[in-house]
C-alpha cells in the first residue's frame, strides 16, 4: 500500500523514538503494520503524529501469566478492566488463567473468554486451558477440544494449584504433545505447605506464621522436568521463587529437557521481610523469599535461565486483603506496575538492556505460548504492537495508576521509575499521553474490526494439528 492510499485514522508516525537497541528512529504504522521504519520519515497525509524523543520503544508487552477472574469473579476482575490494566502496563497480549468459575475446562468456556477479550479490544486475550477437571487433580480436562477450538489454547495449569498427581501430570503432557501445547505448573508440594502462608525461616518462627518451605517448590519442579525429558514434551515453570528452583531449572537445560520458566516483578524484588508487618499485600503464592533468593532470581534471568517475566496478576477485592493474615487472599496485582520494577530490578542495575526486556517481556513469552501475531521485532512488515516507555521518568505509585478494579498492589506509595507513555494494539493506541483511549473508539479501529480472530488463525501448522487430537477426557 502507498502513503496516498493508507487509511489516516489508521496511521501514526511515532517520532525519534529509541529502539532497543539504542538507535533512534521514526516508526510508520499503518493497517496494523510497521509500514516503515528509520530516520527522518515523512508524514502521510492526515497521520497521526506521536513524539517519541526520549522514550523507548520496545515490542508490545506479552503477560504468559495474569487471572482475569471472568467468569464468575467478576467483582475483582473483569475480561475488560484487567485488559485496561495490561495496556497501561505496555501489554498488548495477556494469558488469562483457568480458575475462573466455571473452569475454564472446555471448549465453551476458553472461546467465551476468547471473545470477551476480543470485544474489549485493548489487548489480545488468549485463555490457558485447565489440565484438570475443575481443577480438581482427578482427570483430565477437554484439553484437545480447547487446542481445536476457536480459542485454539496451546497452554494449560492449574495454576493455583499443583497437579500433583504424577500420572495426571505424565498424561497431560503426552497430551500436549501432539499439537506443540504446553504444560504450566504451579510447583508446590501440596502436603507440605498445608497451612503455610510465608516463607519458611527463622522469620515465620518469629512471628508465629507456618513457614513454607523452598523445597515444596523444588521438589515438584525436578519431578516434573524427569515426567517431562522421559515423554519428550514442553514444561513451563509458573513464577519461581527460590534458589534452588534456579539450580534445577539450569541442570534440566543443560541436559536438553524443554522447560522454559517465569519469575515475576514481585520475587525480583520484594523479600519476607516485608511480612514482618503483617500486611497482606505482601501476601502472595508463591511467598516472598529471602534477599538470597531474589539475587538468584535475577542472575537466573539476565543468564537465560529463567525465560520469561510475567506478572502472575491476581486482583482482589478490598475485603479479601484489608483483613488479619491468615484470613487474607494470596495474591497481587503487577500489570500497571511491571515495567517499572523490571527497570528498578534488572535495568538500573545493569543486569538487562533494554534488548533484553524486549526478549523477556516481549519475544520469549510470544515464543512459549505460540502467539504468532506478537513478540516481533520493531521492523518493516512486522505487526504493529508497540510500547512507548519513558525511563527517565519517576512517580509515587499510587491507586490511580491502576486500571483494574482491585487496588490490592505491593507498590503503593512506592517511588517507582519510569511510565508507560503509549501503547499500540494491532496498529491502533489503546494509550497515549499515559491514558486509556475510550474503548468506544478502539472498537471502531477497523484494524481490530478485520484482525478480531487474526492471532487464532495465524498460528500457522501447528492449529491445524490440533484438530487430529481427540476431544475427549481422560
Amino acid at each position: 500500500m502507498t502513503q496516498n492510499a493508507m487509511n489516516p485514522d489508521d496511521t501514526h508516525l511515532i517520532r525519534g523514538a529509541t529502539l532497543p537497541g539504542g538507535a533512534r528512529a521514526d516508526i510508520l504504522v499503518a493497517d496494523g503494520r510497521i509500514r516503515e521504519i528509520g530516520p527522518d520519515l515523512e508524514a502521510p497525509d492526515g497521520a497521526h503524529v506521536v513524539e517519541a524523543e526520549g522514550l523507548v520503544a520496545l515490542p508490545g508487552l506479552v503477560d504468559l501469566h495474569v487471572h482475569l477472574r471472568e467468569p464468575g469473579y467478576e467483582q475483582s476482575e473483569t475480561v475488560l478492566t484487567g485488559s485496561r490494566a495490561a495496556a497501561l502496563g505496555g501489554f498488548t497480549a495477556v494469558f488469562a488463567m483457568a480458575n475462573t468459575m466455571p473452569v475454564q475446562d472446555t471448549a465453551g468456556v476458553v472461546e467465551q473468554v476468547k471473545a470477551l477479550g476480543d470485544a474489549a479490544g485493548y489487548a489480545t486475550v488468549r485463555p490457558i486451558g485447565a489440565v484438570s477437571v475443575g481443577l480438581a487433580g482427578e482427570s483430565m480436562a477437554e484439553i484437545g477440544a480447547m487446542a481445536s477450538s476457536r480459542a485454539a489454547v496451546r497452554v494449560f495449569s492449574d495454576d493455583g494449584k499443583c497437579v500433583s498427581d504424577p500420572l495426571l501430570m505424565r498424561r497431560a503432557l503426552e497430551y500436549v504433545k501432539a499439537f506443540d501445547g504446553v504444560i504450566a505448573q504451579h510447583a508446590q508440594d501440596p502436603r507440605l505447605t498445608e497451612g503455610a502462608t510465608m516463607n519458611e525461616g527463622a522469620l515465620s518462627g518469629e512471628l508465629g506464621i507456618t513457614g513454607w518451605p523452598a523445597v515444596a517448590e523444588e521438589s515438584i519442579i525436578a519431578r516434573d522436568v524427569l515426567l517431562a525429558e522421559h515423554v519428550g514434551s514442553r514444561l513451563h515453570v509458573c513464577h519461581v521463587s527460590t534458589a534452588g528452583s534456579v539450580d534445577v531449572i539450569r541442570w534440566a537445560k543443560a541436559r536438553g529437557v524443554d522447560i522454559t520458566a517465569e519469575v515475576t516483578p514481585h520475587h525480583l524484588l520484594l523479600t519476607e521481610d516485608l511480612v514482618a508487618g503483617y500486611d497482606a499485600r505482601y501476601k502472595v503464592n508463591p511467598p516472598l523469599r529471602r534477599r538470597e533468593d531474589v539475587e538468584a532470581l535475577r542472575a537466573a534471568l539476565a543468564d537465560g535461565t529463567i525465560d520469561v517475566v510475567a506478572t502472575d496478576h491476581a486482583p482482589h477485592p478490598t475485603e479479601a486483603k484489608d483483613c488479619e493474615w491468615d484470613a487474607a487472599a494470596f495474591g497481587m496485582v503487577g500489570l500497571e506496575s511491571a515495567l517499572s520494577v523490571v527497570q528498578l530490578a534488572m535495568v538500573d542495575t545493569g543486569l538487562l538492556d533494554w534488548e533484553g526486556v524486549a526478549r523477556v517481556m516481549s519475544h520469549a513469552p510470544a515464543r512459549i505460548g505460540r502467539l504468532a501475531e506478537h513478540g516481533h521485532a520493531l521492523e518493516a512488515g512486522s505487526p504493529a504492537d508497540i510500547t512507548l516507555y519513558d525511563p527517565a521518568a519517576s512517580r509515587v505509585f499510587g491507586r490511580d495508576d491502576l486500571g483494574g478494579l482491585s487496588g490490592n498492589s505491593p507498590y503503593l506509595e512506592m517511588t517507582l521509575p519510569g511510565r508507560v507513555v503509549a501503547t499500540f494494539h494491532r496498529g491502533y493506541p489503546t494509550v497515549l499521553d499515559g491514558a486509556l483511549v475510550d474503548r468506544a473508539t478502539v472498537a471502531r479501529s477497523a484494524v481490530l474490526r478485520d484482525r478480531a480472530d487474526a492471532d487464532a488463525r495465524d498460528t500457522d501448522a501447528r492449529d491445524a494439528a490440533a484438530s487430529d487430537a481427540p476431544a475427549g477426557r481422560a
